[in-house]
């Protein structure tokens, strides 16, 4: 689906400043609220900093866009549409689909709350440092991407 229809299904009227940061944040997936005003600028220096902000607080409004609060008091604009979790390093966050965590969690709570809730959204927030040596002490370079197994 294009920008166009994405902002109008959300009942967002289509403005040139709402396509450019849509599509910035497309092309980020995640970022600072510094980071997504970079961009935008970058396509175009006449969209304030205010606008951006009205336009994220409008996206997340409707859903387009979420929030995500790390833990050393940065705020980042999230546009992964699928369910995730999140994993906050020191300077940086991860997204981590794993739906058999997502699944986990649902059954646990459906059990421990006796189907008590009807849940919409699980998103987990883990907060780790990347270990920077392996078991033989080796340096390893820090690799982001996490896959569902240890091997």
């Amino acid at each position: 689906m294009d920008v166009t229809n994405i902002i109008k299904n959300a009942g967002l009227k289509i403005t040139p400043q709402r396509r450019i940061v849509y599509e910035v944040m497309t092309k980020l997936g995640h970022g600072t609220i510094d980071e997504v005003i970079s961009e935008v600028q970058k396509q175009n220096p006449n969209i304030t900093i205010s606008t951006v902000y009205r336009i994220l607080d409008s996206f997340c409004e409707v859903k387009l866009l979420s929030r995500v609060n790390h833990p050393n008091g940065k705020c980042y604009i999230d546009i992964t549409p699928s369910d995730h979790h999140h994993i906050f390093t020191d300077e940086e966050l991860i997204d981590y689909t794993d739906p058999e965590l997502t699944e986990l969690i649902k059954r646990y709570l459906d059990e421990k709350l006796c189907k008590k809730l009807d849940i919409d959204k699980i998103s987990v927030q883990i907060i780790a440092n990347l270990k920077k040596s392996n078991d033989h002490g080796k340096e390893e370079e820090n690799d982001n991407s996490f896959g569902t197994s240890c091997s």
